[in-house]
């Protein structure tokens, strides 16, 4: 099988061990993975932000970037969610006014193919266990656009639990957000840095050593606020863990 990276910004600009560990767990799993040099940003800044027709563009970008393959992975939960949710929500949008038609050509190529790694994991390839060995304590945070939007469910924890040697302690208050939301970070700081204080009040609580998530933006918030408190732990994306082995462990 072969797939494309679709790395995204904050990845490409500040976790680049992550979209690298993403190929490792897919190389590792038999799967050709390619890395399309024509991709940017999928949008989602600036359509969060108000800015719908300058988001337009990015939607085609995207299309013809990714356009010879069948199946395009990423380890954002975000991404996905701005592609399936919001691309159908901007073509229509320009369609009803008059100027949508490749747009809409665009969403409906990219809807289908697009997936977190997660879901293509467990949902495409059929595996939980990827040979992993993390020999850590763990606590996972489920970010809001891979909970509520796109439905993962059970398969981050189910791939953590066939880590061996890494030891899951539940979350208390998983569910609720950690506050960073991309704008709403910059927009709302107060009630941001409290919503992630509470996340990590609850971190800090399991006693794990390790704080795991499948977004680097949630990660990058409560990661700098563990290392402001000089906190006994560290943020970590879930691909990092995973594509960590006995002969290769995470450094």
């Amino acid at each position: 099988m072969r797939v494309a990276l679709f790395a995204t910004c904050v990845n490409d600009a500040l976790y680049p061990s992550t979209a690298i560990a993403t190929v490792k767990i897919l190389e590792r799993l038999g799967v050709e993975v390619d890395f399309p040099a024509g991709q940017t940003c999928c949008g989602q800044p600036q359509f969060n932000t108000g800015y719908r027709q300058e988001t337009e563009p990015l939607v085609r970008r995207m299309a013809r970037t990714f356009k010879d393959y069948d199946h395009i992975v990423t380890p954002s939960g975000s991404c996905v969610a701005m592609i399936r949710d919001n691309y159908p929500r901007i073509a229509k949008k320009a369609q009803a006014e008059g100027r949508g038609d490749t747009l809409a050509d665009a969403s409906d190529f990219l809807v289908p193919r697009t997936y977190e790694l997660t879901e293509f994991l467990v949902d495409v390839l059929g595996v939980t266990d990827v040979g992993a060995y993390f020999p850590h304590t763990v606590t996972y945070h489920p970010s809001c656009h891979g909970l509520r939007m796109l439905g993962l469910g059970d398969r981050p924890r189910r791939l953590l639990e066939a880590v061996k040697g890494l030891e899951l302690i539940e979350l208390p208050g998983a569910q609720e957000c950690c506050g960073f939301g991309g704008t709403f970070a910059v927009k709302n700081p107060d009630v941001s840095a409290a919503m992630g204080a509470d996340k990590i009040h609850n971190s800090l609580s399991t006693g794990a050593g390790v704080l795991c998530g499948a977004d680097n933006s949630c990660l990058m918030h409560l990661g700098g606020m563990l290392r402001r408190q000089n906190a006994p732990q560290r943020a970590l994306h879930l691909a990092e863990i995973l594509a960590s082995t006995q002969k290769e462990p995470f450094a």
